[in-house]
């Protein structure tokens, strides 16, 4: 067994927390190893004055840190898995994907307590596509604007005043425990804005080294595979990133089917399409592929070049 594993990740309170999570977990289980923590800085989180639909989607956060697992500067990475593109590198593969966190998105505000409650034009900031067509939807009156930085910037800057209230991962919002920073937190239903591809779950990508490999596999939530694999393949068929506005979530449940939700459409709502799918567990490898056709039947790709 290795003695050190190095892990490459950003320098963000959120992704440093990850990081460390995972960290903690690996000394839980390996006492005599050492992890070390090695930080990038992605193109990502220099770029913060344009959205990240205009200069490349997920890859911005993630480009850097598989550089360092292929060069041989770390062992492994830590991502939200929403960030993470549908295809890895040749060289690395998504070896562990973690137990799942609240998967919704919530609504903070100092002053409104929920969507219902915005007044008339409110500004909304989000960076994300998938969420202003969905906020669009339900209310076309919202003024969404372009919301980029680091957690705590996007609360600063919503107590600042530059916003009625701003979206985030809810997510992100337990793991830093910023349950009391903001007047309001509304966690918002999945009926009511469909998540993003692997929200909630950490991904954990590695370097091809066996050794590494079996090491971190423990990590590894089957119930998280099982329901993010649906959401990637769909995406993936789609060929979505940051820069299409799609909303994809499955839900093991205890009987062992999974239901899934999806949503495509125009990013200022005025055309969404919606579908939803049960299928069984044995089959989750298939599904997310089968519900991305049946709605590219229906008019997905037409709403998405649009």
């Amino acid at each position: 067994m290795k003695n050190k594993l190095i892990i490459a990740t950003r320098g963000s309170k959120l992704a440093l927390w990850q990081s460390n999570h995972i960290k903690s977990k690996l000394l839980e289980k390996y006492s005599e190893l050492e992890v070390e923590l090695k930080i990038f800085k992605t193109r990502g989180d220099k770029i913060l004055d344009v959205a990240l639909s205009t200069i490349g989607g997920k890859g911005l956060f993630t480009k850097e840190l598989e550089d360092a697992m292929l060069n041989g500067e770390a062992d492994i990475s830590v991502n939200s898995l929403k960030d993470m593109p549908f295809q890895i590198p040749y060289g690395l593969k998504l070896t562990a994907i973690t137990e799942r966190e609240d998967v919704r998105d919530s609504l903070l505000s100092e002053k409104y307590e929920n969507i219902d409650s915005l007044p008339i034009g409110a500004k909304i900031g989000t960076t994300s596509l998938r969420r202003s067509m969905q906020l669009l939807h339900l209310r076309p009156d919202l003024k969404i604007l372009q919301l980029r930085g680091n957690v705590d910037t996007r609360i600063e800057k919503l107590k600042q005043g530059e916003f009625d209230a701003i979206v985030l991962a809810t997510a992100g919002i337990n793991r830093l425990e910023l349950n009391s920073s903001v007047n309001y937190i509304y966690n918002i239903s999945i009926n009511e804005m469909i998540p993003a591809m692997g929200q909630g779950a950490l991904g954990i990508e590695s370097n091809l080294d066996p050794e590494v490999i079996k090491m971190i596999s423990f990590l590894n939530s089957k119930n998280s595979e099982i329901e993010t694999t649906i959401e990637r393949n769909f995406v993936g068929y789609l060929e979505g990133s940051c820069t299409v506005p799609i909303g994809i979530n499955a839900t093991l449940l205890e009987n062992d089917t999974i239901f899934i939700r999806a949503v495509i459409g125009r990013a200022d709502g005025s055309a969404i399409l919606r579908d939803t799918m049960i299928g069984r567990k044995e089959d989750y490898k298939l599904l997310g592929t089968k519900l991305a056709e049946r709605m590219v039947e229906a008019g997905a790709l037409k709403l998405l070049y649009e």
